[in-house]
């Protein structure tokens, strides 16, 4: 849970910054990342075990939308800055999504450099074997399902604690001599 709990802000502010970036992607094209930048360069067989273990967990379902979600966010700025634009826009968007389709692969690659940079070789293969034993297959099958509960009692939790800790407030302030 807490790789994926790590990732998830990862991604949102990728997301965040590459729609922050849309002028200067559009003057420049990207490069090609070889390895997810500040993440050591790691080994063919380090690295594909972590793409197993990728694939074992389905981790492309994570970002399968990326491409096409960050074309029509980019559109919805674009359009926001050049309303007279905007039927241009809606008819350029699908010709960008087809012309970089694909590209979310990336993401799976610097997702196995970033794993293959935290684990050892030997422990990505280690964690091969568990994911392919009944115990690993059923934490794939469950831990999205108890992540969800786990967020779900968490957000339970935290609004019933806000009213104790508001309750706290009012009686602190109370013995100043003021309600709130």
């Amino acid at each position: 849970m807490n790789s994926v709990l790590r990732f998830l802000p990862a991604a949102a502010l990728a997301a965040g910054l590459a729609v922050a970036a849309v002028p200067a992607v559009a003057q420049q094209p990207a490069p090609k990342a070889a390895v997810a930048p500040g993440v050591p360069k790691a080994s063919p067989a380090a690295l594909a075990a972590a793409k197993e273990i990728l694939q074992i967990k389905n981790a492309a379902a994570m970002y399968a939308g990326a491409v096409p979600g960050l074309v029509e966010k980019t559109k919805g700025v674009l359009t926001q800055q050049n309303l007279n634009y905007q039927k241009d826009l809606n008819e350029v968007a699908p010709i960008v999504a087809q012309q970089l389709q694909g590209r979310q692969s990336e993401i799976g690659d610097g997702m196995a450099q970033i794993y293959a940079s935290e684990f050892t070789e030997q422990e990505l293969k280690d964690l091969v074997t568990f994911y392919k034993s009944p115990l690993g297959k059923k934490l794939i099958d469950a831990e999205p399902r108890a992540i969800g509960l786990s967020m779900a009692f968490m957000n339970s939790w935290a609004q019933s604690f806000s009213e104790i800790v508001m309750g706290a407030f009012r009686a602190e302030m109370r013995k100043r001599g003021k309600e709130i």
